[in-house]
């Protein structure tokens, strides 16, 4: 089964950073999200989608980001069922952040991130890296000299 998502919009308030009762950060913020097409009266319609990040990317997104900034956000659509306060039964949609990236350069025009890296994803669980911390890396770099690709 796959659940991956990825949007791309600019974010519609400053991410707000709590933690819970164990310390562990999250950040909620939405995302607005332009549709591809144009409505039948001939205009551009925009979602809104809630998005929550949690641990590390939870605070990058906090330290980095504000309201109208263009984000890029990969992850996997959550469905929540919860009781409001008259008892009613509701349903929430919203994105479950694995992976955050900036989707627009500096404001006015500066290169640079203020010491930002251009993008934080969660780590993976027993994943191994293409190059640890190191630097060095289980591959090597195939040079002109080295002819043919071996595939």
């Amino acid at each position: 089964m796959l659940n991956k998502i990825i949007i791309m919009g600019r974010l519609t308030r400053d991410p707000e950073l709590r933690r819970t009762g164990s310390g562990t950060a999250v950040t909620s913020f939405s995302l607005a999200v332009d549709r591809d097409f144009k409505s039948q009266s001939g205009e551009k319609e925009t979602d809104f989608i809630d998005v929550v990040a949690w641990r590390s990317t939870a605070e990058f997104v906090s330290k980095y980001f504000t309201k109208g900034r263009m984000a890029v956000v990969e992850g996997r659509l959550q469905i929540r069922d919860w009781t409001d306060k008259d008892g009613g039964k509701r349903r929430s949609a919203e994105v479950v952040a694995d992976n955050v990236y900036f989707g627009d350069s500096k404001r006015d025009g500066a290169g640079d991130f203020g010491g930002a890296p251009a993008s934080y994803s969660a780590p993976m669980g027993g994943g191994r890296s293409a190059a640890p911390m190191g630097g060095q890396s289980d591959f090597a770099e195939i040079g002109e000299e080295d002819g043919e690709l071996p595939f």
